[in-house]
C-alpha cells in the first residue's frame, strides 16, 4: 500500500446510531433517562451498603465495586454518546478516541474479573460457612478487589497500545458509536494478524479465566444445595446465587459476541446495535437485578425510608 493513502488526519469520525434526525432526538431523550437512572441506582447501592451496618459483608462489599465500574463505565462512554446525538456529527482526535477505548475497555475487564471473583465469594459463603468470615477477611476483600482492579487496566493498557501502533487509512470512519478495538483495527492499514492474536488471547483470558472460576464455583455449590436439608437456607442461597448468575450471563454472552467470536459483513452491524445494550442498559439492570429479589437491600431500603419519615415529620 502507498504512503498517501495512510491516514495524515488524527480524527476519527463515529457513525453512530442513527442519521436520521427525528430518530437521534428520540435516542437522546431516552438514553438520557436511562443514564440519569443508572447514576441513581448504583450510587444508590453504594450509599445504601455503606450506611447499612447489616451490608458490610464481603458479598456487598464487591457488589458496590462493581456498581462503582458501572458508573465510571457509563460516563466514559454515554455523555459522549448523548452530545453525538445532540449535535448529530462524531467525530474524535485519535488521543480521545484511543483514552475512551482505554478506559471502556479497562472498566469492562474489571467487571469481569469481579464477577468470577463474586463466584468464588458465594462458593465460599454457601460450602465452606465456618471458615468463611477468615478465608474471607477484610484483607483478603481489599487485595482480591485490588487485584481485579490492576489487572482490568493493564490489560486494556496492552490492547490500547497495540492497537494504535498501526497507521490507519483514511478516511477514518469508525463503524460504531463508540471507539473500540474491533472497529478501529479495521481501519489499519497494514498487517494486523499479530494485534488480532494478542487482544485474542487477553479478550480470552479476560473471560474465560473467570468463567472457569464461575462455572467451578457454581458447580460445588450445586452439589452442596443438594445436600443441604434446610429449605430456609437454600432458599437464600438460590436467591443470592440467582442475581449473580443472571448478570454473568447478560455479561459474558455479550462479550463473547463482541470480542471472542469471529466478526464480518452482518454480524458487525449487529454488533452495534447489540453494543447498545451492554454500553447503556446493562450498567441500569445489575443494580435492579441485584435488588429485585434480595431482603437484604428490601429491609436496608425499608429501614432509610423508615429514618427519612421520622426525620420529616420531627
Amino acid at each position: 500500500m502507498s504512503p498517501q493513502t495512510y491516514n495524515t488526519s488524527t480524527e476519527f469520525v463515529l457513525v453512530g446510531l442513527s442519521n436520521d434526525r427525528e430518530t437521534q432526538i428520540l435516542l437522546f431523550v431516552v438514553i438520557l433517562l436511562i443514564y440519569i437512572l443508572t447514576l441513581v441506582g448504583n450510587t444508590g447501592i453504594i450509599v445504601l451498603v455503606q450506611n447499612n451496618n447489616h451490608l458490610h459483608t464481603p458479598m456487598y462489599f464487591f457488589l458496590t465495586h462493581l456498581s462503582s465500574v458501572e458508573i465510571f463505565y457509563i460516563n466514559t462512554t454515554v455523555p459522549q454518546i448523548l452530545a453525538h446525538l445532540l449535535a448529530g456529527r462524531a467525530e474524535l482526535s485519535s488521543t480521545r478516541c484511543a483514552l475512551q477505548m482505554y478506559t471502556a475497555l479497562a472498566l469492562a475487564s474489571t467487571e469481569s474479573l469481579l464477577l468470577g471473583i463474586m463466584a468464588y465469594d458465594r462458593y465460599l459463603a454457601i460450602c465452606h460457612p465456618l471458615t468463611y468470615a477468615t478465608a474471607m477477611g477484610r484483607q483478603c476483600q481489599f487485595q482480591l478487589a485490588s487485584a481485579c482492579w490492576v489487572a482490568g487496566f493493564l490489560i486494556a493498557a496492552i490492547c490500547v497500545s497495540v492497537t494504535f501502533s498501526h497507521p490507519f487509512c483514511g478516511p477514518c470512519c469508525v463503524q460504531h458509536f463508540i471507539c473500540e478495538v474491533p472497529m478501529v483495527l479495521r481501519l489499519a492499514c497494514n498487517d494486523t494478524f499479530i494485534t488480532e492474536i494478542i487482544i485474542f488471547v487477553s479478550a480470552a483470558l479476560v473471560l474465560l479465566c473467570p468463567v472457569s472460576i464461575i462455572l467451578t464455583s457454581y458447580g460445588l455449590i450445586l452439589v452442596s444445595l443438594f445436600r443441604m436439608r434446610s429449605a430456609t437456607g437454600l432458599r437464600k442461597a438460590l436467591s443470592t446465587c440467582g442475581s449473580h448468575l443472571t448478570v454473568v450471563v447478560m455479561f459474558y454472552s455479550i462479550a463473547s459476541f463482541v470480542y471472542i467470536l469471529p466478526q464480518s459483513g452482518a454480524s458487525a452491524d449487529n454488533g452495534k446495535e447489540v453494543a447498545v445494550f451492554y454500553v447503556v442498559v446493562t450498567p441500569l439492570l445489575n443494580p435492579i437485578i441485584y435488588t429485585l429479589r434480595n431482603k437484604d437491600v428490601h429491609e436496608a431500603m425499608a429501614k432509610v425510608v423508615r429514618t427519612w419519615g421520622f426525620e420529616r415529620k420531627g
